[in-house]
């Protein structure tokens, strides 16, 4: 694979990887004030102004989350990550929300290299976008870099991922770390990978490290992990890998407000990790040159982001349960109008809502970045048996959103104690009339029963639309928007 090398002709005793991951189309700061890509630029050069060495890396899920993906489909962030001057980049699973052509439309305008180990594209749009490592030489000092990727069955659309084989990650990763290590002779294999850090389904980095030989640092991304080794309450930023050596684990967090650094001391190969906070104490550094490549797509962002829609008196939350309630209510809404009956319930997942209403105005921009993804709201004829499995699902994440229904999950071993539909226990023989996401409705987010179901009605509109429309619809009706606050899959007795 290719070999680069990184300010190979001056002495070399250190090299400064700067990482970001799961940044999710986190143009501008946050309700909060944090993060910013033209804050994180000016943070970016100036580490490169002091350090000889540095590489500037991504752990997936640069895309997907506020209307700049949404309106452009990827441009923005690729045109800023290559004004960044991103080393290397790798896969999350928001890459492939608009399918493969538009995937390898963008990413062919990458100027960073591109990895992939345990990913077999061939015979796809993205067939030799990808290499399955690369080694960079630092002063004397080779280092190699691979990616593992998340297993796309149950979290990436099947038809947005048509064609992807994947190989199992943690076999796929000690087998080039070792040909990395005892072949082409490399001193350090570093894994940056997109499958989270300590709990998801199938493996993480944890697993990983635990189980690797010849992996000597990971840099992760998926689960949103903030690993701050100078935080006493953060989580452990190292494990043991099956020699019993220390394999550094290191993730930033999410939305850009942090970047990540790594500091290798390449005498004794010694790793520091910190993170260090993207805030408006950058912004008299921003480079007006990079902000002029923003300005024409902001102006389209801002214009929509200003549509009134409804008025609420009390931030809508996904903590409190207010905002999946509501968003559950109105897919149940828009399912029954298109069954043209009554359904008996909804299902909406809390992994679809992307970010809190703030009291106040509710905007279309903002209802756009709450439900981003292009999901339809359908209804589906189920069996009670395929349902109450996905029941079991959903109690094992702690719930997610439902309307019409209930649970109690068992606080020990997060399956469900009860699932009652309309009030009553669901009958596994008997069919249900269910409103949800199509995504669900094909087995995302480990639904997996449910792809035994039939679909029956599907929304033309996509689900933010149908929610823009219902939200304008009880505005002009003066229908008061609250939050419902009630714990409807509750963990522990009623």
């Amino acid at each position: 694979m290719c070999a680069a090398s990184v300010a190979a002709s001056e002495p070399a005793d250190r090299l400064v990887i700067l990482h970001t991951n799961d940044t999710h189309s986190r143009i501008d700061p946050d309700a909060s004030g944090r993060g910013g890509i033209l804050r994180r630029q000016a943070l970016i050069d100036s580490i490169r102004n002091a350090e000889t060495n540095v590489l500037l890396v991504d752990a997936g899920d640069a895309v997907q989350g506020t209307l700049y993906y949404s309106l452009f489909g990827g441009e923005v962030e690729r045109k800023m990550m290559n004004a960044l001057g991103y080393d290397i980049q790798i896969l999350g699973n928001h890459e492939f929300d608009n399918g493969m052509e538009a995937l390898a439309r963008e990413w062919k305008q990458l100027g960073a290299s591109r990895l992939s180990t345990n990913y077999d594209l061939t015979d796809t749009p993205l067939d030799s976008i990808f290499k399955p490592y690369e080694i960079r030489t630092v002063g004397n000092r080779r280092i190699a870099f691979i990616a593992v990727n998340i297993d796309p069955d149950g979290m990436i659309s099947a038809i947005n991922s048509k064609g992807v084989k994947y190989l199992d990650g943690i076999k796929a990763a000690n087998a080039t770390a070792w040909h990395l290590k005892h072949n082409e002779k490399v001193d350090m294999v570093i894994a940056l990978t997109h499958i989270g850090y300590a709990v998801a389904p199938g493996y993480t980095d944890m697993d990983l490290a635990g189980k690797s030989e010849d992996i000597d640092l990971i840099i992760g991304g998926h689960s949103h992990t903030l690993v701050n080794p100078s935080d006493p309450k953060s989580p452990e930023w190292f494990a043991l890998n099956a020699n019993g050596d220390s394999v550094i684990i290191a993730q930033s967090g999410s939305a850009g407000a942090y970047v990540g650094k790594v500091d290798i001391n390449l005498s004794d190969l010694k790793v520091t990790t910190s993170v260090i906070p993207v805030d408006a104490r950058l912004d008299d550094r921003i480079n007006p040159a990079v902000a002029d490549i923003l300005q024409p797509y902001r102006s389209k962002v801002d214009s929509i982001l200003s549509i009134p829609l409804a008025e609420t008196s009390a931030p809508l939350l996904k903590a409190d349960w207010g905002l999946v309630n509501l968003v559950s209510d109105l897919v149940m809404e828009v399912g029954t109008r298109l069954n043209g009956a009554p359904v008996d319930m909804a299902i909406m997942n809390r992994g679809g809502i992307r970010c809190d209403l703030d009291s106040g105005t509710i905007t279309k921009g903002i209802v756009m970045q709450m439900l981003p993804f292009d999901n339809h709201v359908v209804v589906i004829d189920v069996s009670g048996a395929d349902l109450l499995q996905a029941f079991e699902v959903m109690a094992g994440r702690k719930g997610d959103g439902v309307s019409g229904a209930s649970a109690v999950i068992d606080p020990l071993t997060l399956t469900c104690a009860e699932a009652l539909v309309g009030g009553k226990k669901i009958d596994p023989s008997r069919r249900y009339k269910v409103a949800t996401i199509d995504y669900l409705a094909l087995g995302g987010d480990f639904l997996s029963s449910l792809k035994n179901a039939v679909i029956e009605k599907r929304s033309d509109a996509l689900l933010y639309d149908d929610v823009i429309g219902l939200l304008a619809e009880k505005s002009r009706m003066a229908v008061p928007i609250v939050p419902d606050t009630t714990v409807r899959m509750q963990i522990g007795a009623k």
